[in-house]
């Protein structure tokens, strides 16, 4: 899920958010210093967008979803543009 830099509003637990920084060091990836989960990232191909888990998110479930798109965790746009973006599709299904 995406959100603009201005829409994500905590309300509680930002004292105990951890930032790291990969490679470019361009993006922010944010974690839970107690559990370790991924909470959130600034986008390094769109610095005016958060990234955000789900997960996180009070009432909200993955299982919401009935496809989620998986990016290419790998090769980055910024580095090869002609890198396929999507690497599959998660589709979920009741049985």
């Amino acid at each position: 899920m995406s959100a603009p830099l201005d829409g994500l509003t905590f309300l509680a637990g930002e004292d105990k958010l951890s930032l790291y920084q990969f490679n470019t060091k361009a993006a922010k990836h944010f974690f839970c210093s107690i559990c370790g989960i991924y909470t959130h990232h600034q986008r390094r191909s769109d610095p005016t967008q958060f990234g955000i888990n789900v997960s996180c998110l009070e009432g909200v479930s993955p299982f919401d979803f009935p496809e989620v798109i998986v990016n290419d965790g790998v090769n980055h746009p910024s580095d090869m543009p002609s890198a396929p973006r999507v690497a599959g599709v998660l589709r979920f299904s009741e049985n």
